[in-house]
């Protein structure tokens, strides 16, 4: 099957990969973050155990790790030094945590000293961006509490606590889940684009936390978070489907439209709902080098698709 946006032709490819067939992946195994390494190897973060899952550019398995995370949720790949690292959140444990590609912890941040957390309110942090030191950033690093207290956290590259911001900064206001964060460079400095989902739009910000614009209610539902490839903007949204903006973050088109699967008793469990060109529930993707586009989805059992550029 092949799908086409803007003159550019992908084949589809239903179930590239799939998670590993055990209880927990059966139970669970929703597939909730992905990212590209420079080796072409696709990483899938799973809410099943392993929670790390690696695949060769072929889409088979070659490595697995990380049972502690049964709230597997944001995952971000960042360079240091020619060397990759992800950074994770666990929705359930509230860990955010940065590895190697092969599992070793090398950081770990805790719960921000914020007054918001004195009573009941939850730490359940969702995404990580990281104004990166290799693209000329400054090494801060912001955590998303999409699920919690729907702030946005701000930590310096050592972990300290700098401060937060929630929306009521601009004229857009408070975020309503903000669920996927990421640092953009297409405009030369660095942009904070937080997806603020349940507001149906995006906000974007400076690396000091000042309000810049926001855009997309006119035409955005769910935006999840966020990946690239050259100048094009990658979102995939939960109601079914990927949006893809330019340069400017202006409509380009859409990729595997299922208008009003949301509203279908039982989504997004109902294998029903799962049919080839058509997504589901995307929740995170990612590009690999060759413009190849991966995505995958908030459903029982997990699903990984790939759109191959043709």
């Amino acid at each position: 099957m092949q799908v086409t946006l803007s003159g550019i032709k992908y084949d589809w490819i239903e179930n590239w990969a799939r998670i590993p067939a055990t209880r927990s992946g059966a139970e669970n195994g929703r597939t909730h973050g992905v990212v590209a390494s420079v080796t072409g190897d696709i990483l899938v973060f799973n809410q099943a155990r392993p929670g790390i899952l690696r695949f060769n550019p072929e889409g088979r398995l070659v490595n697995a790790w990380g049972d502690r995370f049964g709230g597997a949720h944001g995952m971000t790949l960042v360079r240091e030094g020619g060397q990759e690292y992800l950074w994770l959140t666990d929705q359930n444990s509230g860990e955010v945590v940065k590895t190697t590609l092969d599992g070793e912890t090398v950081m770990s941040l805790n719960r921000p000293n914020h007054p918001i957390y004195a009573g009941d309110k939850r730490f359940v942090p969702t995404w990580v961006a990281v104004n990166e030191l290799d693209r000329g950033g400054n090494g801060d690093i912001w955590v998303a509490d999409g699920y919690g207290t729907s702030y946005v956290h701000r930590y310096s590259k050592d972990g300290a606590y700098i401060g937060s911001i929630n929306g009521t900064e601009g004229s857009a206001g408070a975020f309503k889940c903000p669920h996927g964060i990421r640092f953009d460079f297409r405009h030369g400095k660095p942009e904070l684009y937080i997806t603020d989902r349940s507001n149906a739009r995006v906000q974007v910000y400076d690396a000091n936390g000042k309000y810049l614009r926001h855009f997309g209610a006119d035409f955005m539902t769910s935006p999840c978070m966020f990946d690239q490839w050259q100048d094009y903007l990658l979102v995939p949204e939960l109601f079914g489907r990927i949006t893809i903006l330019d340069k400017e973050d202006k409509l380009v088109g859409h990729i595997g439209s299922n208008d009003g699967i949301e509203k279908k008793e039982g989504w997004p469990n109902e294998r029903k709902y799962v049919q080839p060109g058509k997504f589901n529930s995307p929740h995170a993707m990612t590009a690999d080098a060759d413009g190849n586009l991966y995505v995958v989805e908030w459903i029982v059992g997990g699903r990984i698709t790939k759109l191959a550029r043709n």
